[in-house]
């Protein structure tokens, strides 16, 4: 119960990573906001499974490279809750295309979703923090990818170190008003959006080969260090950092 009392919105956090993200933080006594795209019975399905372990819990609807649709789920989390005082950013997505056939539209679609989408949340989030006088946590997921590069993922890369340094200019700039913020960068995690992938043996052996532990995680492998990063007193140090889940990967 690290988290006891705390109130947490998780983009994208119907499925997959967000998913397990959210169902962790409430373990740890949080209530969370799940907010989703387009997977309605998935989030209802995550805060029913919230409501079960004690906590209050709401799905809210929007998409993170919106401004109007972000100001108000992030308002409707913010009401349904009394506040906020956690935000993982984790709504993203991910196409494997080679750099000779990205189109504009692609690129363009990638950059919005993984990296303007966590500028224009962690911004409306954060301004209702200061305006609380809240010491609030932000995560936001990241990827093993801000720091190598990787066949067919020229725009996802690419997104992905903005991640990183989108979460160094936020830890900077907001460290004055006691909000600290961090990233996980987790490496070959099976999803809802690489399942396909992964169950293709020459990209799964060729994957495992870069991979020190020999290992493909899965979306629990990342909870402890998210509840880690959220909590103030154990994590009180820690701002404009990123922890790496990657098996060793980036070695």
């Amino acid at each position: 119960m690290r988290l006891e009392g705390k109130r947490a919105l998780v983009t994208g956090g119907s499925r997959g990573i967000g998913r397990a993200i959210a169902l962790g933080l409430a373990r740890e006594g949080a209530h969370v906001a799940v907010n989703y795209r387009t997977s309605r019975d998935a989030a209802g399905s995550a805060v029913r499974e919230i409501g079960h372990v004690g906590r209050r819990a709401v799905a809210v609807q929007g998409s993170t490279d919106s401004r109007s649709d972000v100001e108000r789920f992030v308002a409707e989390a913010h009401g349904f809750l009394g506040g906020l005082d956690i935000l993982v950013n984790n709504a993203g997505i991910l196409k494997r295309t080679p750099f000779l056939e990205i189109g504009e539209d692609e690129w363009d679609a990638i950059q919005s979703v993984n990296l303007k989408g966590y500028f224009l949340v962690g911004q409306a989030v954060a301004r209702r923090m200061v305006e609380a006088g809240t010491a609030g946590a932000i995560v936001n997921v990241s990827s093993a990818g801000q720091a190598v590069a990787a066949p067919n993922l020229t725009h996802y890369c690419v997104s992905k170190a903005g991640v990183e340094m989108l979460t160094k200019q936020m830890a900077l700039e907001l460290a004055p008003h006691g909000i600290r913020v961090n990233a996980i960068a987790p490496g070959l995690i099976e999803t809802d959006m690489n399942r396909a992938d992964i169950a293709q043996e020459e990209f799964r052996e060729g994957r495992l080969a870069r991979i020190p532990l020999g290992l493909i995680g899965v979306p629990g492998d990342v909870v402890g260090a998210v509840v880690f990063l959220a909590s103030n007193d154990e994590a009180r140090l820690m701002t404009g950092a990123a922890v790496f889940i990657d098996g060793g990967q980036t070695v």
